[in-house]
C-alpha cells in the first residue's frame, strides 16, 4: 500500500514540475503569485519523497527472512558446478 502512495506522490510531483517549467500553460491565480522556479523545485522534492516512500515500503514475501527473524540457508545437492539448491532450512 505504501508503495502505491509513493508512486502517486511521484506522479503528482512530475505534474507539478511540468507546470513549474511552463511546458503546460495553465492560467491559475495561485500559480501566478509564486515564482515558477519554486514550483518546479516543489515538484522535484515531491518526486524524491515519492521515490523514498516507495523504496522504504515493505517488499513482498520472498526468501531471506522467516517470521522468527532467522535466515533461510540453502540445502545443496551435488558437487562443484553441478550442485543445485533442493530446499531451504531455518538457521
Amino acid at each position: 500500500m505504501k508503495r502505491g502512495i509513493g508512486y502517486i506522490v511521484s506522479v503528482v510531483g512530475i505534474f507539478v514540475m511540468v507546470l513549474g517549467f511552463g511546458m503546460i500553460d495553465l492560467k491559475l491565480e495561485f500559480l501566478e503569485g509564486a515564482g515558477m522556479n519554486y514550483i518546479a523545485g516543489v515538484g522535484v522534492v515531491m518526486i524524491a519523497v515519492g521515490v523514498a516512500i516507495s523504496l522504504m515500503s515493505e517488499k513482498g514475501k520472498g526468501r531471506g527472512k522467516v517470521k522468527g527473524g532467522e535466515e533461510e540457508v540453502p540445502i545443496y545437492e551435488g558437487v562443484g558446478k553441478k550442485r543445485k539448491v533442493v530446499g531451504y532450512r531455518k538457521d
